[in-house]
């Protein structure tokens, strides 16, 4: 599989994990976005650049401490937009779970 963020990974490592994770919520926001709309195509590259970011900051030393939560957070985020929703999450629930991310980096900008 060909890497879709390949710029923003060659200094992944170098950001907090705030930072990751507020992106990663972007790219998620957006998969879900077009999965409301029935937008096959543009919900599969969102959810393919949510899971390459989600990846790298699963394999992020700095965040060893945190990684199974990382873990259950990709198990779960694939679980409501292409599964079959067995912990069923909301788009709310997401939005509220990535939302202190983004709030925490705009706060350190």
């Amino acid at each position: 599989m060909n890497t879709v963020h390949t710029q923003a990974l060659d200094d992944w490592n170098t950001h907090p994990l705030t930072y990751q994770m507020a992106n990663i919520g972007a790219e998620v926001g957006r998969s879900i976005k077009w999965k409301t709309k029935s937008k096959s195509e543009l919900m599969w590259g969102a959810l393919v650049r949510a899971l390459e970011l989600l990846d790298a900051t699963i394999v992020d030393p700095e965040n060893t401490s945190c990684r199974g939560e990382l873990l259950r957070v990709r198990e779960a985020v694939c679980d409501f937009i292409v599964g079959d929703n067995e912990y069923s999450s909301t788009a709310e629930s997401w939005d509220r779970y990535f939302y202190h991310f983004t709030v925490a980096v705009r706060k350190a900008a």
